[in-house]
């Protein structure tokens, strides 16, 4: 008798991550012309891209310098070329933080000129965002489920609507004994939106002046930040989709810089510890194809414009 084929309990694959051989972060080496990848949801990985520490530098590979308050050590930036940056998040005496805050600040001016030799259309349109230094490990951080970062979401924040603007993010794991980070990416946004779309009201009339005046956000939040956050929120709180969704395990090795559209791609960081992060925001006027941005994807699905 033959017997019944197996049914895989395995979730279906997603092949999003494309890997390029730079090993220079300067102004000065190929583009490979990327815009239209990473537009359409990739996740870009240099896997000999490394940010090099000094021998002085090394000792911050210890989660002593984070002050317990908050995930990150970051640099918050006036703008575009700001002269200095207020660094958050850090405890150590003041020569230790000074130096601590020149190698965020030199990973912030690499990351930029990378960024910018890798996306020439979007040159003079980037404006640099948070530096983030993360030395405490990924796994055990107590949170709730809504800041668990270890479930699949798009990056959507409830009190800094967005409106639109996009997410760029660079990556480097600076892990030093071989630890790789461990993430996991999903299904496409379009698919994604798809799925939870049918079940999202619109915002109540005035909710969004409400929020704006009691201070629960830092300004208006449109209908296009309603939805974003609906799709983060939902998606963390179904356990069957990150259980069974589409999806992939990407380990970027030490020595990896990546690259992504974090509002746009599916992903969960589930280990690893000693991490590099430079956002950037982008105005989705300036992409290449705006229609391709997650605006523009809601936009098209919904039939209207978010407003």
């Amino acid at each position: 008798m033959d017997q019944p084929t197996p049914v895989s309990t395995r979730p279906p694959t997603v092949d999003i991550v494309r890997e390029f051989p730079d090993t220079g972060w300067g102004d000065d080496g190929p583009t490979h012309g990327v815009e239209a990848l990473i537009e359409d949801g990739a996740v870009l990985s240099f896997p000999h891209l490394a940010f090099v520490l000094s021998a002085n530098e090394r000792r911050f590979l210890d989660p002593r310098w984070a002050d317990g308050k908050a995930k990150n050590i970051s640099l918050r930036w006036g703008g575009v070329g700001a002269p200095g940056g207020e660094m958050r998040g850090a405890a150590g005496a003041p020569d230790d933080l000074a130096a601590l805050q020149a190698m965020i600040t030199r990973y912030a001016e690499q990351s930029e000129a990378f960024a910018l030799r890798l996306f020439p259309h979007y040159r003079g349109a980037l404006k640099r965002g948070n530096t983030s230094f993360r030395p405490v490990d990924v796994a055990g951080r107590a949170t709730s489920w809504r800041q668990d970062d270890t479930r699949l979401h798009i990056d959507a924040f409830p009190s800094n609507p967005m409106h639109g603007t996009r997410l760029l993010r660079v990556f480097c794991n600076v892990n030093p004994n071989g630890r790789p980070r461990e993430w996991r990416v999903g299904e496409p946004f379009e698919a994604h939106a798809k799925r939870y779309l049918p079940a999202i009201r619109r915002p109540l009339p005035g909710s969004a002046w409400l929020l704006a005046a009691t201070g629960i956000t830092k300004r208006r939040r449109t209908e296009y930040d309603h939805v974003m956050l609906q799709l983060h929120d939902r998606a963390k709180a179904d356990a069957a989709f990150q259980r069974d969704s589409p999806q992939a395990r990407v380990d970027f090795a030490p020595g990896t810089t990546w690259v992504v559209f974090s509002d746009q791609v599916l992903h969960a960081a589930l280990g690893g510890q000693h991490m590099m992060e430079q956002t950037f925001y982008l105005d989705v006027a300036q992409q290449q194809r705006p229609q391709a941005s997650p605006r523009g994807t809601l936009e098209r699905l919904l039939g209207r414009e978010l407003r």
